[in-house]
């Protein structure tokens, strides 16, 4: 019975050690990184903020960084909550785990107690020396020997898990008070992100009270972009149409340069067959004959034709290779914002449809190919430019450029330099990316990875 409680004691006192000296949670410090990012992106989008407040007054591009940060607040506060509920499930699980531990200490006092009792009471030596020699026999005089020795070690065992077991619960006691401390912390920087959030609230507010009074300035703007944005998208639509019907013409006349070659050889063999047979006819009728029934020559059957914006092998691998990449396709500059989405925009009471994604950014950073292929467009427009790249039946535009270094026919690769972001009609950085497939469109912030 000793064997069996020390066994289980040791048991339980080792797994209480390790409860004990666990390390914060992996899901707490990935929290911790998580807000360290956001707090990043927070100061990069307010850098942005700044700066195009030094070269144009409130625009909607104002508007969109205002909401982005709020936006990026707003997640900051769902991680402080995330962080709290994480430390009182921890708080709550320490304070089980420090009762279970008062308890399981409270029962070994009382078992040493009545351990110690007995020992006091039968702590003569002619107690011990009776119970030896009171045995049956010399095999039973062993056996009692062996259970004093056990009863002793079993006494000490119970000494030394209660001293281990005091030493757990001070340090669980700690950890405990611990995370109580640090939830408190916790509290006070929700308090203080929820006035910074309140903070960005009002000043959103007055952002949207002054583009209100712009009134019809604001409408030009916006007029001004919708007539901007259908160049474009005529621009990238006759693009669009010039490579599909210059690779139609391609593919016919690979297709009518096939049928030449085919019929060419179908000439020159029924010809040859015809001189066979001429030069055979003072043979005997025997030979003539197997001659004449000789099996003709058949012209294998053209291959099946390949799809017209996918003429070779390499095209339909590019072209496998994009729809591969859903999801995943880099972003053409490295920091960046969304300024408008694809589709219908509502902007405070202003609405605005968009056949392409516009990212904020700074003026004159680099833009980047998302994925490769061949230039089947460069061009300018309202003194910025316009380049339109074909990956299989996939194609990229990217506008709002300035210092483009790319010719039409050219083959670029992901991540090439094409160009560098020009200002918007409200003065700030900002490019412009639209996708589709052959004539249909595409969004493209479906294709690109998250951020």
């Amino acid at each position: 019975m000793a064997k069996i409680i020390i066994t289980f004691l040791s048991i339980f006192i080792f797994s209480t050690s390790i409860i004990a000296q666990a390390p914060a949670s992996k899901e707490q410090q990935d929290l911790e990184k998580q807000r360290q990012q956001l707090k990043q992106d927070i100061e990069e989008t307010q850098d942005l903020l700044n700066k195009n407040k030094k070269v144009t007054k409130e625009n909607m591009g104002t508007l969109a960084l205002i909401n982005k940060k709020l936006g990026l607040q707003e997640n900051v506060l769902d991680n402080i909550n995330r962080d709290i509920n994480l430390l009182d499930n921890t708080i709550y699980k320490s304070q089980r785990d420090i009762n279970k531990m008062q308890l399981l200490l409270d029962t070994l006092k009382q078992d040493y107690a009545k351990s110690m009792l007995y020992s006091y009471k039968n702590r003569s030596n002619s107690d011990f020396l009776n119970f030896i020699f009171s045995a049956k026999n010399f095999n039973d005089a062993i056996k009692r020997i062996t259970y004093l020795k056990s009863y002793r070690n079993y006494r000490e065992m119970q000494g030394e898990n209660i001293l281990r077991t005091q030493e757990l619960l001070k340090s669980r006691i700690n950890e405990l008070s611990g995370n109580k401390k640090k939830k408190s912390a916790v509290l006070q920087t929700q308090s203080k992100e929820i006035n910074v959030l309140q903070a960005q609230q009002e000043e959103k507010n007055d952002v949207v009270k002054k583009l209100k009074a712009q009134g019809k300035e604001l409408n030009n703007q916006v007029a001004a972009r919708k007539k901007q944005m259908q160049k474009v998208n005529n621009a990238i639509t006759a693009a669009i149409r010039r490579a599909i019907d210059e690779a139609r013409k391609t593919s016919l006349a690979k297709a009518t340069e096939d049928k030449r070659s085919r019929d060419a050889e179908a000439k020159a063999d029924a010809k040859a067959l015809k001189n066979n047979s001429a030069a055979n006819n003072n043979a005997d009728n025997n030979a003539t004959k197997s001659i004449t029934k000789a099996p003709k020559k058949v012209t294998a059957a053209p291959a099946k034709q390949q799809e017209d914006l996918l003429p070779t092998s390499a095209d339909v691998a590019l072209n496998d290779n994009f729809e591969k990449n859903q999801h995943h396709l880099p972003w053409p500059v490295d920091k960046g914002y969304t300024l408008i989405h694809y589709g219908t925009n509502k902007i405070e009471g202003m609405t605005i449809v968009s056949q392409s994604i516009s990212i904020g950014c700074e003026i004159g950073i680099p833009v980047k190919i998302i994925f490769g292929g061949q230039v089947v467009l460069v061009n300018n427009y309202d003194d910025v430019q316009l380049v339109v790249v074909k990956s299989g039946k996939y194609f990229t535009a990217y506008s709002n450029l300035t210092n483009v270094s790319l010719t039409k026919g050219q083959t670029v690769q992901t991540g090439q330099v094409i160009g560098k972001v020009a200002a918007n009609l409200d003065g700030i950085g900002a490019v412009d990316i639209s996708l589709s497939k052959e004539k249909q469109e595409l969004n493209p912030e479906s294709w690109l990875r998250s951020r």
